[in-house]
């Protein structure tokens, strides 16, 4: 477990401890409740470490989950142009921490207030609250949105502007179920299907024409 990931559950640590205690003093079999939900919440913010690929033009998914989308669409924030989209939906069952798709700077980074409608939705990607990042090595610019969910109500981001980050370092996470999406260039090979499940870190979901291209 990486304490900078359970900072983000202290409040959740703390409520899940007294409703607990006070479970106990009033109904001790009922008490295990808080017991498993605490045994919960350890396991949602765990945080494995990943193997990340050291092929320089691989392409890491920016999170655990199953590739919901893979899609043409415009990015109008950071590039300002017509990319390839590939999309994950996370449950409340997956490791909720983002890592950088590529080595390199980050660029951009902007929150958008929004609904909450289910990550599932490709409505979600449009009207959710949502953090946009860009990432940057030589002449390739990347693109990854944190989106929210019907039950993650809180986008985490650790890095900043300015930071270099390499290929599968942590940036943030979000809680419980979410989306997060990464846009390519149109000229990446994508290696990844509909359906198939990824490890954000770790599993190649792309390769650029060339490094830093």
């Amino acid at each position: 477990m990486r304490l900078q990931t359970l900072r983000e559950a202290r409040w959740i640590f703390a409520v899940l401890a007294a409703i607990t205690i006070l479970l106990g003093w009033l109904a001790p079999v009922a008490s295990l409740l808080g017991v498993a939900l605490i045994l919960y919440a350890f396991y949602f913010f765990r945080d494995p470490d990943r193997e990340t690929p050291a092929d320089p033009v691989a392409v890491v998914a920016p999170a655990d989950g199953v590739v919901v989308e893979i899609i043409e669409k415009t990015e109008d924030e950071v590039v300002k142009g017509t990319m390839r989209r590939v999309a994950i939906f996370l449950s409340v069952l997956d490791v909720h921490t983002n890592r950088a798709p590529m080595e390199g700077e980050v660029i951009y980074r902007e929150h958008y207030p929004g609904k909450f409608l289910d990550a599932r939705n490709p409505e979600a990607s449009v009207v959710n609250e949502s953090q946009t990042w860009g990432f940057r090595n030589g002449g390739t610019t990347l693109v990854v949105r944190q989106i929210t969910g019907a039950i993650a109500r809180r986008i985490v981001g650790w890095s900043k502007v300015g930071d270099r980050v390499a290929k599968g370092e942590r940036f943030g996470m979000i809680r419980f179920g979410s989306r997060t999406e990464v846009y390519l260039p149109l000229d990446s090979e994508i290696t990844v299907k509909r359906g198939d499940r990824v490890k954000g870190g770790e599993t190649i979901v792309a390769r650029l024409r060339k490094e830093g291209a």
